[in-house]
């Protein structure tokens, strides 16, 4: 068994050891937030951690601006798309008729519709208010493909 010396320097080499990491780590790590500043004292440091927040903080908020901007903007875009081929003619022909819904977040945009018949194909385009026909009637078809439409998010 060791005298009570031995115990004693054993201790104290190792406080001695734990003392030395903690300091580098605080010496490290001081001079990692005093990178790029020249003078190192520790209240210029920390004004300048302050204006560099500043900074950030504004730049913060300008981005919030501008994304509250891009978000209510983006309402207004077209966001929901409907489309249905069908046949307005039970007993000829095929699903060459067309009907194609582009709407907004309110559900405002045009309905185009493509009618193929014997005699030729027209095309008809309505603007649509709040998921309704704003000046026109609307026919079966394309009240159908508006309600499709409308349920999509």
């Amino acid at each position: 068994m060791l005298p009570n010396f031995y115990w004693i320097e054993a201790i104290l080499a190792v406080w001695l050891v734990v003392l030395t990491i903690i300091l580098t780590r605080s010496v490290f790590h001081y001079q990692r937030l005093t990178e790029g500043i020249e003078k190192r004292d520790l209240k210029s440091l920390l004004e300048e951690i302050l204006r560099r927040i500043k900074v950030k903080d504004e730049e913060i908020e300008q981005l919030a601006r501008v994304t509250q901007g891009l978000e209510k903007s983006a309402l207004k875009h077209i966001q929901k798309i409907g489309f249905m081929r069908y046949n307005p003619f039970k007993d000829t022909g095929g699903d060459q008729s067309f009907v194609l819904t582009l709407l907004d977040a309110a559900d405002n945009g045009v309905v185009i519709s493509s009618f193929h018949g014997r005699e030729g194909t027209r095309i008809y385009a309505k603007a649509i208010k709040q998921g309704k026909g704003e000046n026109f009637a609307l026919s079966e078809e394309e009240e159908k493909v508006i309600k499709q439409t409308k349920i999509k998010r």
